[in-house]
């Protein structure tokens, strides 16, 4: 825990060849309360929506005897098959993909699906790929609200979700109670914007909190938003967890980081976490809370 809040890691962070109950017993080790399940674009993980009875089985076990739960999935999936895609099969797949999410979501406990804020990634963006995005979004709450599984979209490392209130705009459209903000620290500090005033703009709205470092974007420098450091970039931690307990968040924190073979995965992992405590303790002291 951190604090009096859940604290869970990204699965990226452990080795990609581990069982589900290693990842998960991992995770217990680490000092974790649970584990956040990666849905990207690869063939792999998206069979994962489509698993055989004894694959679930294996999943449903793992938690069972591990006692660490997947509270959230990252559903990355959408950057290969975009809501906002020109072609309709590939917007046929994304709201098949969007529908399969749920009904894991809801099979295996998980309380929170973050989406990927693109309209279209590897196609140009258009004024009718975000008309169709948003057609996209209205379909993922629809769903969302039927099987009551919270989505949350995420504060992305392009430019059209890049802000916690460019998120609000989307918003306005989607007044869904199961739609809110899932805000990443670092890909927020990243974009120039003033981090504790979009905090504060959605004391109401935030479901979960992305914790990773970034460098920040320059006219000389794109931004680097994966496998930065903690310490080493551009997040003021300890400030941003001042200004999150202030206003009253009581949600997980979520370590996202990523795995890079021929480490010690563990003492990165636990380095981290140190770290990340150390901030959380500053900024509880310097608040007096």
């Amino acid at each position: 825990m951190l604090g009096s809040h859940l604290l869970g890691l990204y699965e990226k962070a452990l080795p990609p060849e581990l069982a589900w109950r290693q990842r998960l017993e991992a995770v217990r080790a680490l000092g974790c309360d649970f584990l956040e399940i990666s849905i990207d674009e690869t063939d792999e993980r998206l069979a994962r929506l489509d698993m055989s009875g004894e694959e679930r089985a294996e999943l449903h076990r793992a938690i069972l005897e591990s006692g660490v739960r997947p509270h959230s999935v990252c559903l990355s999936a959408h950057r290969r098959f975009p809501f906002g895609s020109a072609d309709p099969a590939v917007r046929a797949k994304a709201r098949e993909i969007m529908e399969r999410a749920v009904l894991f979501a809801r099979e295996f406990g998980v309380r929170v699906i973050q989406l990927a804020g693109y309209d279209v990634y590897y196609e140009p963006s258009t004024a009718e790929s975000l008309r169709l995005f948003e057609e996209g979004l209205q379909y993922a709450c629809c769903l969302a609200e039927k099987y009551q599984v919270m989505l949350a979209m995420e504060i992305m490392d392009t430019e059209l979700m890049s802000s916690i209130t460019r998120y609000h705009r989307w918003k306005e459209r989607l007044p869904s109670p199961w739609f809110m903000v899932y805000p990443d620290l670092g890909n927020l500090s990243a974009w120039g914007n003033d981090t504790l005033e979009e905090l504060r703009s959605a004391a109401n709205e935030i479901v979960a909190v992305h914790v990773k470092d970034t460098l920040a974007v320059t006219p000389d420098h794109p931004g680097t938003f994966k496998g930065v450091p903690f310490g080493s970039g551009c997040v003021d931690f300890a400030a941003c967890f001042r200004q999150l307990e202030t206003q009253g968040y009581r949600g997980p924190y979520m370590v996202e980081m990523w795995h890079v073979p021929g480490q010690d995965w563990r003492q990165t992992v636990s380095s981290a976490l140190s770290y990340i405590s150390a901030q959380f303790a500053a900024a509880q002291k310097q608040e007096g809370l």
